[in-house]
């Protein structure tokens, strides 16, 4: 699943199937018992008219209700002894959200979501989700699992290397949900000072810290009716990650100096590129909130993974760019859809308008110009800036016409990645870690090609 920051037009919302949902009995002496859970009414309790019969004493004979319309469940209290508890806090009514705990007697049940992963789902016509482009069999596949998820209320985790697209997904999730209407507000906890981390989220009270000049909301309490994007959601600092829980499980939060909590409508969807099962085999990402997180989910393949839609989207960055998809040579193209991309779409889409706006020759060329060094970003000559205006005339030669394919290939490849890195190099004054945040790649990635090429200096 690939991403491009591009503007499209709206996209016809074709209704997605309804959802499956499942209830699970998680503790108590019927642990391991389920219930699959279509459009209707399901009586849970000890009587045998019951669809979900179960066998804790402390349990009504006609205890709960589960009535299951195609997108949400609601839990009704049916004047049980013990009374029926969500997360802890008694109800005589209540949507259920997918993930949910409800107690009743000393019997835990869960509502879950059918696998969407795993779902048979018809493939979906379109080529786009939002922002995302693809139109292989996978591609498509994923946007009819994108489309199930944009259409159900549940909160979703989205997982993929840097540069597949996860802010885009989460965007296109927001627009085609029930909330499209109401705000999308990010949040890169990972470009957030830890100590700022908290009142970003939370909001704080005036006088709550040095420089607390006034009351503020945080962005829980901004995305009302909306959704709150929760940008690299593995970097958010274990200290914080129970009120985090809180706010899932329970809709509510406290500002940072303050009393009182506050109800927030709001969906969640949160991003990583982080492992975060073995994050939590670690030590360093809470179980419960990663499986409170984790109970929709979908993960972006890289696009080592999608060589196929290479050429789409490169037309894609070219239209965007107002240029025909003649401004690429096929011999480039042969190339760019040979590279395995480890900057996934955000560096194809880095080299497409490097190589459109500097010419085919360019990066060698500004290998050699004597600017480079200089501190100064690098000026296209005149004569590539008119090349690019129109088509450009195939090469008369080949590189390596006379090997063999692999070895053409190949050969290829070392030129691109040599020419690429220099020109990177150069734009970054000969920062690493920069050159790493703008090609979208791992900075031990990036020192490994640097060694590769001789270029480590």
């Amino acid at each position: 699943m690939q991403g491009l920051g591009l503007e499209t037009s709206p996209l016809t919302r074709a209704r997605a199937p309804h959802l499956q949902f499942r209830v699970l009995v998680v503790s108590g002496p019927d642990s391991g018992r389920g219930l699959a859970l279509d459009c209707g009414r399901y009586e849970v309790g000890t009587a045998s008219s019951c669809q979900l019969v179960l066998s804790d004493r402390t349990i009504s004979r006609r205890h709960l209700a589960l009535e299951v319309s195609e997108e949400r469940v609601r839990a009704l209290d049916l004047g049980s002894r013990n009374g029926s508890y969500c997360e802890g806090m008694r109800f005589s009514e209540l949507e259920v959200r997918p993930g949910a705990l409800l107690t009743l007697g000393t019997t835990e049940l869960k509502l879950v979501l059918a696998d969407t992963r795993e779902a048979s789902l018809p493939l979906s016509t379109r080529e786009r989700f939002g922002g995302l482009v693809g139109r292989s069999q996978s591609m498509r596949g994923l946007f009819a699992v994108l489309e199930r998820l944009a259409a159900s209320h549940g909160d979703v985790l989205i997982q993929g290397e840097t540069g597949t697209g996860k802010e885009l997904c989460a965007e296109a999730i927001h627009a085609e949900s029930p909330r499209g209407k109401g705000p999308f507000v990010i949040v890169d906890l990972a470009g957030i000072a830890p100590s700022l981390i908290e009142s970003e989220l939370f909001g704080h009270v005036k006088g709550a810290f040095t420089g607390a000049h006034g009351d503020r909301a945080g962005v829980f309490e901004q995305a009302r009716g909306g959704t709150v994007f929760l940008d690299e959601v593995g970097e958010l600092p274990l200290e914080l990650q129970p009120r985090l829980l809180r706010v899932l499980e329970r809709r509510q939060v406290k500002r940072v100096g303050g009393n009182d909590y506050r109800g927030v409508d709001v969906r969640v969807v949160a991003a990583t590129h982080v492992d975060l099962e073995a994050a939590v085999e670690a030590g360093r990402f809470r179980r419960d909130l990663f499986h409170r997180l984790a109970v929709l989910r979908v993960a972006l393949p890289p696009l080592r993974e999608q060589s196929e839609d290479v050429p789409l989207l490169i037309d894609t960055v070219l239209a965007r760019m107002g240029h025909p998809p003649s401004a690429l040579s096929d011999q480039t193209r042969a190339l760019l859809g040979q590279y395995p991309w480890p900057g996934n779409v955000r560096e194809l889409r880095n080299m497409v308008e490097q190589v459109v706006s500097l010419g085919e020759d360019a990066l060698r060329q500004l290998d050699a110009s004597p600017e480079r060094g200089s501190g100064r970003p690098h000026t296209p000559p005149r004569e590539v800036a008119r090349e690019v205006a129109g088509p450009r005339p195939p090469r008369s030669e080949p590189p390596g016409p006379a090997l063999p394919f692999k070895e053409a290939k190949e050969q290829l490849i070392e030129g691109f990645e040599r020419d690429y890195l220099k020109s990177l190099l150069a734009r970054c004054e000969g920062n690493q870690s920069r050159a790493a945040r703008e090609a979208g790649i791992d900075r031990v990635y990036l020192r490994r090609l640097l060694l590769k090429h001789g270029l480590d200096e």
